[in-house]
């Protein structure tokens, strides 16, 4: 998915949040880059490549353009991978950005928030545009200079708050219409 007209990327589910005082969401986040790196932390690939690479980009971006976020979204070894166990892994492994704990199921293993973004399975990155549109998802892993590289892409378009809802301005059901003003601004 790498297009301007992705679709609104769903509302994150979370049972709990770590490492923030008050939980992100998507409209707060609004006119930011989110990199949403969601993981288990049994996960070998997640350990040795996904939150490392999130920590790089949260160390290497300026947060006021670019917010890092971490699901932990557990679809198996739930009796072992609870909360706690998860606090005490942030801890560790010294995670400075703001973890949410994906909403289980009511039924099925897929935790409600993984089944919105469909996820393949963890590691999962997603990119989401300051307009708050899903742009990008990598399931396992994706290099730095590339991931840079779409993160400094995402960054370079235009951006421009308009308190209205910038996926659906000038669209309609035939289509999405370019704003003849946006080449002159």
């Amino acid at each position: 998915m790498d297009t301007p007209y992705a679709p609104l990327a769903p509302d994150w589910q979370v049972q709990q949040w770590f490492n923030t005082s008050t939980p992100p969401t998507l409209a707060s986040l609004r006119g930011k880059v989110i990199v949403l790196e969601s993981f288990q932390m049994l996960c070998p690939g997640c350990v040795s490549h996904g939150l490392p690479q999130a920590l790089r980009v949260h160390a290497g971006f300026s947060r006021d353009q670019v917010a890092v976020i971490g699901l932990h979204t557990v679809f198996e070894h739930r009796d072992v991978m609870t909360p706690a166990a998860l606090q005490a892994f942030l801890h560790e492994y010294r995670i400075p950005f703001p973890v949410g704990v994906d909403q289980p199921a009511p039924r099925g293993p897929i935790p409600l928030t993984m089944r919105a973004y469909a996820m393949q399975g963890t590691p999962t990155l997603t990119l989401i545009d300051r307009h708050g549109r899903v742009r990008q998802q990598f399931f396992g892993q994706v290099g730095d200079l590339e991931l840079g590289a779409r993160i400094g892409a995402l960054l370079e378009e235009p951006w421009k708050d308009s308190g209205g809802d910038p996926a659906t301005s000038g669209c309609t059901d035939e289509g999405c219409a370019v704003d003849s003003r946006r080449d002159t601004e």
